[in-house]
């Protein structure tokens, strides 16, 4: 028995992170892809997370990083007006909009960096306010809005720190993915790829501007690759996607959401077993807890039941009913089993009857 046709596109909602920060690093806070609770042709699980770690600042709590952990490198105050500003959005999400759009409009279009492309305080203060508020229009829903914002924040992003400007510009591509706009998207992810080698540090502007530029680690561009593969599967360009994947898997080999995935991609293809495989690795990577491994339970099931493995399937879901009673990818896996019904047994053969005693 195969499951309904629906059945078989799997999603998850997801919330922009908020992180405490300072605004010398704003961009360096960046959050996980926005995006609906709709079908897709691919599982979007998309755990809170950094896609890059921001450098050392006395100060407060640290963000995730790509294995769901926390960052080694201490934060920044949350005294900040971008970390105020983000926490106002908690309390009061319309209100928070509109002081965000007033600081905006306190600012001014400003070079964004100096000769050596280092970050100006009117840029840097311009840069947290739209990035501020392009993460509170994520949480309202307005996705045309936070992509236009993290535009402008991008805009404002000093060029001698390629991480930063990589950073923003993917998150301005998964408010265009969430919002429908998947050539959009594509279009920002392969910018956030293509990020311009740092800068040559300014000899005269001290010790500071003197440290070592920053670029993407290989986790964060395995997480744009991750993304841009998203949007390629919506624009139906399927070996592309398949080729992201790969070179996400060879940039993050340890990212379990990169290998689920694959893992979905492989399965639509019919290939079951790189399908298999794929989620196996998953697994292994999301084991103890892992928030992605509800979803991953989820798409093991799928797997098995379409490689007519019915018994395997009904333990994949049953996992994710025990291990993750009353969330959504719990109500999904219920909906699965309901679907297949409960499993036949066999009673057991009736014993033959005892041949009469004969008399002598």
């Amino acid at each position: 028995m195969l499951l309904l046709p629906v059945a078989l596109f799997l999603d998850a909602p997801v919330s922009m992170a908020l992180h405490a920060g300072g605004l010398t690093d704003v961009w360096h806070q960046i959050g996980p892809n926005p995006r609906p609770m709709e079908p897709s042709p691919l599982p979007i699980p998309r755990r809170k997370r950094a896609t890059e770690v921001p450098p050392p600042v006395p100060g407060a709590a640290q963000p995730a990083t790509q294995t769901g952990l926390p960052a080694a490198a201490p934060a920044r105050p949350a005294t900040s007006r971008y970390a105020r500003c983000l926490a106002a959005g908690e309390r009061d999400l319309p209100a928070a909009i509109t002081a965000a759009r007033a600081w905006l409009a306190e600012t001014s279009p400003t070079p964004a960096a100096t000769s050596a492309g280092a970050a100006t305080p009117a840029g840097t203060e311009r840069g947290a306010a739209a990035q501020c508020l392009g993460q509170l229009l994520i949480d309202s829903g307005d996705y045309a809005g936070a992509e236009a914002a993290f535009s402008t924040s991008a805009e404002q992003a000093p060029t001698s720190d390629p991480a930063a400007l990589s950073a923003v510009q993917a998150m301005a591509g998964n408010a265009a993915l969430a919002g429908g706009r998947a050539e959009a998207a594509l279009s920002w992810f392969e910018k956030a790829l293509a990020a311009p080698p740092p800068a040559a540090p300014d000899a005269k502007a001290g010790p500071d501007a003197r440290s070592k530029p920053a670029a993407p680690t290989n986790e964060a561009l395995g997480a744009i690759h991750i993304d841009r593969a998203r949007a390629l599967v919506a624009l139906s360009r399927l070996p592309e996607a398949s080729g992201a994947l790969e070179e996400a898997h060879r940039l993050a080999p340890n990212d379990p959401e990169g290998w689920l995935l694959s893992g979905t991609l492989a399965r639509r293809g019919k290939d079951l077993e790189r399908a298999q495989r794929d989620v196996e690795v998953a697994a292994s990577l999301a084991a103890h807890g892992h928030p992605l491994g509800p979803q991953i339970g989820l798409e093991a099931g799928v797997i098995a039941m379409l490689d007519g493995r019915e018994d395997a399937a009904r333990k994949s879901w049953g996992s994710v009913l025990a291990t993750a009673p009353g969330s959504p990818e719990a109500e999904t896996a219920k909906g699965y089993l309901d679907q297949i019904g409960p499993a036949l047994t066999i009673a057991p053969a009736a014993a033959p009857p005892a041949a009469p005693e004969t008399s002598r």
